[in-house]
């Protein structure tokens, strides 16, 4: 019994240093792009951009392929499902909504405008 929970221990941490080797060559693939992007400084705009959006485009599926990747890709998945199943408001509710908020934000705004110049008035009073 020990043994196999040493087995799968070993297991998880070599994974785990596959995922982490992963995601650093993804991050030196970004970088590398972003050096080429300098150094191609003589080459059209569009040419250095590319390398760069390449660069991290291979670096996306070199993450995708780490056990962190794909966890990412899933929570994106599901993300979307539940993004479906939301009941939005009407035109007219987010009209109404918005309304109520400019109404609010200039009501709040008044009353911090007569704070303020209570307060003035007062220090001008108090300090003569």
């Amino acid at each position: 019994m020990l043994h196999a929970y040493a087995c799968r221990s070993l297991q998880n941490e070599v994974i785990d240093m596959a995922d982490k080797i992963k995601l650093i060559i993804a991050a030196l693939i970004v970088a590398a792009g972003i050096a080429g992007y300098y150094q191609l400084a003589d080459k059209m705009q569009i040419i250095r951009v590319g390398v760069v959006l390449a660069s991290v485009l291979v670096a996306c599926v070199v993450a995708y392929t780490s056990t962190g990747g794909k966890t990412l890709v899933g929570f994106y998945r599901e993300s979307l499902v539940e993004t479906r199943k939301v009941v939005w408001p009407t035109r007219k509710e987010t009209i109404q909504t918005t309304g109520i908020v400019l109404v609010l934000v200039i009501a709040v705004a008044f009353v911090l405008m007569l704070v303020d110049l209570s307060l003035q008035s007062f220090m001008n009073w108090f300090m003569g």
